[in-house]
């Protein structure tokens, strides 16, 4: 576990990938594992499990996506649609010479995960899926709106220091159990955002969260064991509402959900207990 930001920011790495640099993390050997984030978060969300993971054999890979975190954060927006996102993953993973590897994934990490695998589920060997987004009917996200300065001033708060620390702590009241995240970690989600990093969240809430897709398709057509690891306290994104359609959609049995007392940052409740069951499914193929 990394104790802060800068520390943990000075042993990423860097990816220049077609749309801006991206920052990640690799380390370890063995079998990879590649953590994708979601929002308003980076790869910091993850900073609980990677030790744990590199330490049992496995090779951990986390990306701040484009936009998020240490990572760049390049003018326009339509470079942070679900697509481009996807596509990048897939870069970074070619750059690092990895052909295939088990992927854990989290809130808007779903949907980008879900257009990767219209072109390249095949490269997914194990599918493990924490509190994401994946039908309509589960996904209740803080706030939807419509392009605009009202969206524009919305986003300045989260940039502002002052109003950044109530947006903060409004988040994880409603993210966690309890908020009991010390000043250090609270840096790690506070820097990129204070540093202006709010264009790809923008797109989110102004695109994503008003046009949101079926992938029904996509889902029938995967192939790999998957994990579904959901925090049932989650407000942002409900399991119960959609818990039947998760299921049928993605063929599952019931030992293959895992409900934690957790609500929707697992990773920061339940680290240990996430790491158990991607170990599991791992080593059991």
């Amino acid at each position: 576990m990394y104790n802060d930001y800068s520390t943990f920011r000075a042993q990423q790495k860097s990816f220049p990938s077609t749309d801006g640099v991206i920052k990640y993390t690799d380390i370890g050997q063995g079998k990879p594992i590649l953590l994708i984030h979601g929002i308003p978060t980076s790869s910091w969300l993850y900073r609980k499990m990677m030790k744990e993971l590199k330490d049992k054999g496995f090779r951990v890979i986390a990306p701040d996506m484009l936009g998020f975190g240490n990572s760049e954060s390049p003018k326009g927006y339509k470079l942070y649609s679900q697509a481009e996102h996807a596509k990048r993953i897939l870069e970074l993973m070619q750059f690092l010479g990895i052909e295939k590897w088990s992927h854990v994934l989290h809130d808007a990490g779903g949907l980008w995960t879900w257009e990767l695998c219209k072109t390249a589920s095949h490269k997914i060997e194990n599918l493990v899926i924490l509190n994401t987004i994946i039908y309509e009917e589960g996904f209740k996200p803080p706030m939807r709106m419509q392009p605009g300065n009202i969206a524009k001033i919305s986003m300045w708060a989260y940039r502002n220091k002052i109003t950044t620390n109530v947006l903060l702590k409004n988040l994880f009241s409603m993210g966690l159990n309890e908020n009991n995240l010390t000043k250090a970690e609270l840096e790690g989600y506070k820097t990129p955002l204070t540093e202006g990093k709010t264009r790809a969240m923008y797109y989110f809430f102004t695109q994503t969260c008003n046009e949101f897709q079926n992938y029904d398709s996509v889902f029938a057509e995967l192939k790999m064991p998957i994990k579904v690891i959901w925090g049932i306290n989650d407000k942002m994104l409900q399991l119960a509402p959609q818990q039947t359609k998760i299921i049928n959609g993605l063929r599952l049995k019931g030992a293959d959900i895992h409900i934690l007392d957790a609500t929707h940052f697992i990773q920061e409740e339940k680290p240990l207990e996430i790491n158990k069951v991607i170990q599991e499914l791992i080593n059991g193929n």
